[in-house]
Formats: C-alpha cells, sequence, structure tokens
C-alpha cells in the first residue's frame, strides 16, 4: 500500500504490519459485515464496530462472522 488505508495510528500500524492481500481481505470481510447485518457506515456506533472488527480481523482473533455464513471449501 502506498499510503495508510485508515486513519491515525491505526492506520499507520496496518501501513507497517499488513500486506495489502491482507487489506483486501478485510475489505470483503467489511462488506459481509455490512450487508448481513445491515450496518451504516454513517452511523457512529456501526462505525465503531467496524473499527473493532477490523483491528480483530488484522492483528487479533479474526472477529465477528456473518451470521450463518461458512468457509468455502479449498480444493
Amino acid at each position: 500500500m502506498a499510503s495508510a488505508p485508515w486513519p491515525g495510528e491505526l492506520g499507520q500500524r496496518i501501513l507497517r504490519e499488513v500486506s495489502k492481500e491482507g487489506w483486501q481481505q478485510w475489505l470483503s470481510r467489511q462488506t459481509m459485515l455490512i450487508n448481513e447485518q445491515r450496518l451504516s457506515p454513517i452511523n457512529p456506533e456501526h462505525r465503531a464496530y467496524l473499527e473493532a472488527q477490523m483491528t480483530a480481523f488484522l492483528f487479533g482473533d479474526g472477529g465477528d462472522e456473518p451470521e450463518g455464513w461458512v468457509a468455502p471449501e479449498e480444493g
């Protein structure tokens, strides 16, 4: 990534520690969360939830998965 994809120190950490592919995987997960949970990116509570999920996805336990979501089988 050429620049931090998120503001502040968290954005700088993402820039240092997350690959472009990892960021793209997060964007896909974020889209699923927004669609399945009917989140609004302009709602401050929803934004805080998405930021917490982003942090968990990129640096922690992976975060929440949309209800009923099943990972595709490899192979």
